[in-house]
């Protein structure tokens, strides 16, 4: 059931023209399918996740409550400090994670999304590496082709900061392999 969900859903990203990336209203309408019981926030994460997914005609992801409920839990470990620092220990990754801060309270899951897709000017293909002294590993992930869940969190900081923070499964960003 969930794969022909899928599908069928991929096949609407089809729908605009085959030359032509699918646009955002169709995004919308898939993204509203793959986060089904999502309010607010994680609607705007996956949203803004498979707009740049789709520029790369990957798959769109699906939310995913668990992993929603961990983005929420480590977020709160980091709402006294706002520092930003990963979940789990160097070199020790279970899930994929990108985390942001933003100083003041108005920033986005669009913002932070944004920011981390904003890494594909540093992203070359060709060598599959990254432009000496930038990072790219944060849009890696949001394009990583075997990727197909996410669980996000926000919350504002006690220093009246945002911090946020996005899971992805399964995990991607590895070493020789490229993303899409």
């Amino acid at each position: 059931m969930r794969t022909t969900l899928f599908l069928s859903l991929f096949l609407l990203y089809l729908t605009d023209t085959i030359s032509a990336q699918p646009n955002n209203e169709t995004i919308y309408k898939v993204s509203k399918e793959m986060c089904r019981g999502c309010i607010g926030e994680s609607f705007q994460f996956v949203f803004a996740h498979n707009l740049v997914r789709a520029a790369k005609w990957e798959f769109p992801l699906l939310w995913d409550f668990q992993l929603e409920r961990y983005a929420r839990w480590w977020a709160e470990q980091r709402k006294g400090d706002c520092r930003v620092q990963h979940s789990f220990p160097e070199d020790d990754f279970k899930l994929g994670e990108n985390i942001y801060w933003g100083s003041g309270t108005g920033w986005t899951p669009a913002n932070a999304v944004s920011e981390w897709a904003g890494e594909e000017k540093y992203y070359n293909y060709a060598s599959n590496t990254c432009e000496a002294g930038k990072l790219c590993g944060h849009y890696t992930q949001i394009v990583w082709r075997s990727t197909t869940r996410l669980g996000c969190a926000r919350v504002l900081c006690d220093d009246g900061d945002v911090f946020m923070t996005c899971n992805y499964d399964p995990v991607g960003n590895y070493i020789g392999q490229r993303p899409y």
